[in-house]
Order: C-alpha cells, then structure tokens, then sequence
C-alpha cells in the first residue's frame, strides 16, 4: 500500500502523539518513519483520494498536533509515496536540505495573500489614467455610443489597460508586504485573483505583517485583498519525500481546508 506523507520533523520531537489519525474514511491512524535523526509522520494512502474538505482537514490537523511539539515541515495535501521504504531513502539522501529548512522555518508561518479588481473602481482610475481610453469614450459617447467597431476598439482598449493594471498592482502588493516578512513565493497564477502570493513571517512577528496588509488595504482602495494564515509554511519547504517519486494525489495550495 502507497504512503501518505504529511509532514517531516526532527528525531528529538515529542514523536506522533498517542490515537493520531489523518485522512481516509475511516481516519488511518498516524505512524513515523524514521532515516538518521529525520521522521516523517505518514499513514497508509487512501485509494481514490480527493481533496475533500474532511481530508483536508484531517491533513492540516495532523501538522497542527504534531506541530505542538517542535517545527514540522509540512507536505502538501496529497503528497504519496509509493512505500515508508521510500519516504526513509529520501530522507537520508536529502538531510541536509531537510535539518536546513527546519532551523529556517522555526517559529515561523505562512500568510497566503490574493488580491483582485474592485471592477468598478479599477474602470474609474483607468478612465482617469488613460488620456487614450478617455478620449475613443468621448468620441463614441458624442457619435451616440459609436459603432459597433467604436465599440469594439473602446472594449478592447481598456481590457488592455485594467491587464496592465493587474501587474502593476500586483508588484505594488508584494513591494508593499515583503519587507514585513522573511521571504516571499509566488504562487501560480489563479483564476480571478491578480495576485497570488506567500509570505514567510516569524510569529512574534504576525502583528506587523497584518498591519502592513491594511496599510495595503487603505493605500490600494481599489483591490480587493484577501489573506488566509497563519498556516503551515508549506511554500517554502521544497521538494518533499513525494516529489522524487512523482505520484501525488493531487496538490493543493496554502489555501487547502481553510477557505
């Protein structure tokens, strides 16, 4: 049977607290392998395995619980290997990538932050900024709407201009937040959302990095900015046991079970 891995942590941890269990109806129970002074906490696979808000749940309350007692590195949501036999080689040919991220990622957690338009305002600074745009509207409103042509050209002007806006946006975002965090990951892009990013931040310092998000909030009126965490920094902990393998259940990001 394929082994789920949700997460990597020390030897020295407290270890897998007593009745643990992770995903699959009904739960499997949580288990370690252990490769030199490196554990992963693993269970037995599901077959079929879905991202189901249940098992996202279970997954994320397993680093949580392990996660009491010392830094886990956590594996996204759907991360299996073929066997434990497997998960142990790749622990002992990466343990130095792996003691490296845990003293890195000690006492810290992730924000994920996603941003889109607030369409109408972004339509009004569009206007406002484009000498271009306002002009084709003028025409077209003084022609009685303009032809379908005029139409046409006006609609495909400011699409062009609200695209360009979305990446200047972007970039103001991630330059407005990143000096409260101690690194950034983009994420890929997202459907709707012109902004996709995480950051890394201490937990002593949350606060201010939140802060800085509404500071965000109140300069850029005209986005809409979303921010989900504290969560596990699963953007920055690399390749896991899975990877090498190349089997997954299907990868979720820093999102997963929390929205």
């Amino acid at each position: 049977m394929s082994t789920y891995v949700y997460g990597i942590t020390a030897r020295s941890h407290a270890g897998v607290p007593d009745g643990l269990t992770g995903v699959g109806e009904p739960p499997r129970p949580v288990r370690s392998v252990t490769a030199g002074d490196l554990v992963a906490l693993v269970s037995d696979a599901p077959e079929g395995l879905r991202p189901k808000r249940r098992d996202l749940l279970a997954h994320q309350a397993v680093l949580a619980e392990a996660g009491a007692g010392g830094c886990v590195l956590p594996m996204r949501f759907g991360s299996v290997a073929p066997d434990d036999d497997t998960v142990a080689d790749v622990l002992g040919e990466r343990t130095d990538h792996y003691r490296e991220r845990l003293d890195a990622l000690d006492g810290r957690v992730e924000y994920n932050v996603k941003a889109s338009h607030v369409e109408e305002a972004v339509l009004h600074r569009v206007m406002a900024e484009s000498p271009d745009v306002r002009a084709v509207a003028e025409a077209n409103r003084k022609a009685g709407g303009g032809s379908y042509e005029d139409k046409l050209r006006l609609g495909e002007m400011v699409a062009a201009a609200v695209k360009a806006r979305e990446v200047e946006d972007g970039a103001a975002l991630e330059q407005a937040l990143e000096s409260a965090a101690e690194a950034v990951s983009v994420g890929p892009e997202s459907t709707g959302w012109l902004a996709n990013v995480s950051f890394l931040v201490e937990q002593e310092a949350a606060e201010s990095f939140l802060a800085a998000v509404e500071q965000a909030r109140a300069d850029m009126p005209h986005l809409e900015i979303r921010v989900n965490g504290p969560l596990p920094p699963y953007s920055f902990v690399e390749p896991g046991p899975a990877e090498p393998a190349g089997t997954t259940a299907g990868g979720a990001d820093a999102d997963a079970g929390a929205g």
